[in-house]
């Protein structure tokens, strides 16, 4: 049975905050309505484009001392060996895209981690719940979606960070949110620090599948297939638009890892810098293609 038809029999199957001054809410800001307007053309949809994460900026701020056992440094490697990949879902939740994800996550018997962004978590708890108990884990991916956080000052950041990490627990009804995504790999020092300190591991990317850019299902499908070398975290998106090609790629992704006999898994959290960088490639030796990014 194709794809749509499975999907048809199937059915419909989510340390304190430094207020941030009004000028510090640039015109980089991805506003969050862009993400609950499902026919709304955002600016990720005509650049499209992502680096892979960077860590980015300078400077010394609040954050503290990282939690125990989780380093600052971006992850990319597998806690379920070399071979595994991570999938990691981006952007939501959103009520139309996320339960098709799930749906087909749980047909395939694979777990991912979902990055999202705190007012989308607020609007839909029972998705951020649904997501916890299929077993799937949590990322903050910011309040706003703001890829220029690099530029602002560290409150600013902090108040992005530890904002939405409370507003995900919130909605999830007690689950922690386990790693922080900077937007377009916008990391820097003391947005690496803060995260760690408060308990998230910074989550890099190693696969840019451009499906916010709405490519077409199967150059989806095949910029996994060319950039896999690259290392084990692969970026698909559920929220900021229609998200109908990457889940109808995302079918054709997991059946072709299946084939390929390569299990999934979820990002490191613990492990020390080394051990990460012996398995993926540093994001800081990666030269950034642009400053258009979408994750």
């Amino acid at each position: 049975m194709g794809f749509k038809a499975r999907i048809t029999e199937r059915g419909t199957r989510a340390r304190t905050a430094v207020a941030a001054t009004a000028m510090a809410v640039a015109a980089t800001v991805w506003g969050v309505s862009a993400l609950v307007e499902p026919g709304h053309t955002s600016a990720h949809d005509v650049a499209g484009g992502h680096g892979p994460a960077r860590p980015g900026g300078s400077g010394s701020g609040p954050g503290g001392t990282p939690a125990k056992g989780i380093p600052e440094g971006i992850a990319h490697a597998s806690e379920s060996g070399a071979n595994a990949v991570n999938i990691t879902i981006d952007d939501g939740p959103d009520p139309r895209w996320t339960p098709k994800v799930l749906d087909l996550l749980a047909e395939q018997d694979v777990k991912a981690t979902f990055c999202m962004i705190g007012p989308q978590a607020k609007a839909h708890p029972d998705l951020v719940k649904r997501v916890v108990a299929a077993g799937h884990r949590l990322c903050d991916h910011t309040m706003n979606h703001d890829t220029a956080m690099d530029k602002k000052p560290v409150a600013y950041q902090e108040q992005q960070i530890l904002d939405a990490k409370k507003l995900i627990e919130e909605a999830a009804g007690g689950a922690k949110v386990e790693y922080y995504r900077a937007p377009g790999g916008a990391f820097t020092p003391d947005s690496r620090r803060i995260a760690a300190a408060n308990g998230m591991r910074p989550l890099g990317w190693n696969v840019d599948t451009k499906d916010f850019g709405k490519p077409g299902a199967a150059a989806i499908v095949d910029a996994v297939k060319r950039e896999i070398g690259n290392g084990p975290t692969v970026l698909f998106h559920d929220g900021g638009g229609n998200r109908a090609q990457t889940v109808e790629a995302l079918d054709g992704v997991l059946a072709w890892l299946k084939q390929q006999g390569r299990p999934t898994g979820f990002p490191i959290r613990t492990a020390p810098e080394a051990a990460e960088a012996a398995e993926a490639p540093d994001a800081a030796d990666v030269p950034e293609p642009g400053r258009n990014h979408a994750s």
